[in-house]
């Protein structure tokens, strides 16, 4: 490869005249010279012109590549030294095991691309242009399934993503799946059903007569099944039942209206106790909130809910009994994705009723210990818990209140809690409803938006609920390690302070402990009892120097770091595309799109001419 950037490098200074005389004779031979005359003066100044401009970019060029791998942080940086707190951590250690030229250029060109915010501002509405002009749309859908599609989705099919599910289990990390179908932005911020409609084709999308949010729920179940069966074949080879991959479920998908959910939202907020009044908007689930679903229940008049509004959510809640039937049948975690605020509501009421059915926690008595644990086989006998996660972003107000209720009523209830702690994926849609007149979709009473204004809140925010939970986790397995966790959590974060804070967390409460010398890396062991209620999470194709960082750290029997990995056919996934490029310059950006180009870079630059020029 060096040889060949060499010779086009000779190939230009010889048509342009540049240092000719000083290139070695063995160089000179390898060139090829035109002996034709230029048939007139302008003909040849422009040739000149055209040559001295193509190597004046090709040198820029190249100068910006090895500026991007030059500026790269020092892959030596201890990070554990620093305070986990500390915003200028830096954010690449660069471990990555890739020698792989091929994956690396296009992460290049893919945090390239991202890092243009106008870019990234217009894509859905250049993207949806485009795709329909005539032989221009289908170089466009080749470029997106060659960059964004490969670098961010596992692939078209659940079968697709088990050879990579495969290879990050033999680096003992886990996989969260998720079939990403959901609303897009034009139907979250006005619309109503899928992006998606049943007869259409869009770009590799089945057409299929059977409605849309039918076929995902069978989606669902066929991906339950597939990463059933893989974890099962995995523990009869190593012996070890690790529960390595989850799936994970969106609600507006399974509906064939997104608008139920959020005229069931203004419902909940309206009429749910008191007591929830104590926790900002969006609320906090009461167990009652199902209620109106109940099929005596009636319509009070003036209500947001219409019939058709009942029967779709009627419909819901028995495909999500579905989805976690077999789940429990399979042993496999379901974790349920938080959305927009307007949806928000409802999505709370459906995921603390599924937890409060299966995630359900024996009761604790003396006599009915050798239930949890049979020696003569040595493994446990207690069902898989909790089985059902639902998601809390930090970057809302309610996050901290929220949290410490759902404890509070989980324990109260008698069942355990899963907590998927994110910071938030719809901060600029958020801000941006609450606060303009023309919006119809915020439903939220209250004077300020529901989300933090400001990074450094949502940053504080989220420290803090990790320190709550892993303390909580601490209290857990002190008072009754023999039983089914009673809480258990999965931290998705791609700041590297947070993560920090996590390890530190576990050390801190007794969780986990250091091993190794004072001149060697130190390795955090962390038992089976912990990695089974903590598990640390980032997005497939993003933040693999800090995914492979906390996986080099530390040492546990079944994973204890996931990716999340959605997959589906192009048109299908477009929206999370979308939603991917916005994160990663804004709410997750800070600069992260740019770190991720420089690590590509400086891997590249590597792979090339080694540390020459670092």
């Amino acid at each position: 490869m060096v040889r060949i950037l060499q010779h086009g490098v000779f190939i230009s200074l010889r048509r342009t005249g540049i240092m000719w005389r000083h290139l070695p004779s063995t160089n000179r031979r390898l060139l090829p010279i035109s002996h034709s005359t230029p048939t007139s003066r302008w003909e040849y100044v422009g040739k000149r012109r055209t040559l001295l401009l193509t190597g004046f970019i090709s040198s820029s060029a190249v100068i910006a590549f090895w500026a991007d791998a030059k500026s790269c942080p020092d892959p030596s940086v201890d990070l554990s030294s620093r305070p986990a707190s500390s915003p200028e951590t830096p954010t690449s250690i660069l471990q990555s095991k890739s020698t792989d030229l091929l994956p690396l250029i296009r992460a290049y060109v893919v945090y390239g691309l991202i890092s243009i915010p106008f870019l990234v501002d217009h894509a859905p509405h250049i993207l949806h242009h485009m795709l329909r002009v005539p032989f221009v749309g289908r170089a466009v859908e080749t470029i997106v399934r060659w960059t964004f599609f490969a670098q961010f989705v596992g692939g078209e099919t659940v079968g697709d993503t088990l050879p990579l599910i495969r290879r990050l289990r033999y680096d003992n990390k886990g996989t969260l799946l998720g079939y990403s179908v959901e609303v897009d932005e034009s139907v979250a911020t006005g619309g109503s059903g899928h992006s998606t409609t049943a007869g259409q084709s869009p770009l590799g999308v089945p057409n299929l007569e059977q409605p849309v949010h039918k076929r995902i729920v069978e989606e669902i179940i066929l991906s339950i099944d597939t990463v059933g069966d893989f974890e099962d074949r995995l523990a009869r080879e190593s012996g070890v039942e690790a529960h390595g991959t989850w799936i994970t479920v969106k609600l507006t998908a399974l509906l064939p209206r997104a608008e139920s959910l959020r005229n069931f939202s203004i419902y909940l907020v309206y009429t749910r106790s008191r007591s929830s009044e104590l926790v900002p908007f969006p609320g906090t689930p009461n167990s009652s909130d199902l209620v109106i679903l109940d099929r005596q229940h009636h319509i009070q008049p003036g209500s947001s809910l219409m019939e058709e509004d009942i029967r779709d959510l009627q419909e819901l809640y028995v495909n999500l009994r579905r989805i976690c039937m077999r789940a429990k049948e399979r042993r496999i975690k379901i974790a349920i994705d938080a959305e927009y605020t307007w949806y928000q509501p409802a999505i709370d009421a459906f995921g603390h009723a599924l937890m409060e059915q299966f995630n359900k926690l024996p009761e604790e008595k003396a006599w009915t210990k050798w239930l949890f644990f049979c020696p003569s086989f040595g493994v446990p006998q207690t069902e898989l818990q909790p089985l059902i996660y639902v998601t809390y972003q930090a970057y809302l107000r309610r996050t901290l209140t929220h949290l410490t209720h759902s404890i509070a009523l989980s324990r109260k209830k008698g069942y355990a809690l899963g907590v998927k702690l994110v910071r938030g994926a719809y901060h600029p849609h958020e801000a941006a409803s609450h606060h303009s007149s023309l919006s119809t979709m915020s439903i939220s009473t209250e004077p300020d938006p529901p989300v933090y204004t400001s990074k450094v809140e949502t940053d504080t925010s989220y420290d803090t609920c990790v320190s709550i939970i892993v303390r909580a986790i601490a209290d857990d397995i002190r008072s009754s390690s023999a039983q089914p966790p009673r809480l258990s959590v999965l931290f998705g974060t791609h700041n590297w302070g947070s993560s920090e804070l996590v390890l530190q967390q576990l050390v801190k409460n007794g969780l986990a402990h250091e091993e190794g010398g004072e001149n060697e890396p130190r390795t955090l062991v962390i038992p089976r009892e912990v990695a089974e209620r903590c598990t640390i999470a980032q997005l497939y194709g993003m933040a693999n120097s800090l995914t492979n960082h906390i996986a080099a750290r530390t040492t546990s029997p079944i994973p204890c770091v996931m990716k999340c990995m959605p997959y589906g056919a192009l048109g299908e996934v477009m929206p999370y595309l979308s939603r991917r490029a916005i994160e990663n310059k804004s709410v997750l950006g800070n600069g992260g799109a740019t770190r991720e180009r420089k690590e590509a870079a400086r891997m590249i630059w590597k792979n090339l001419v080694g540390g020459v020029g670092l």
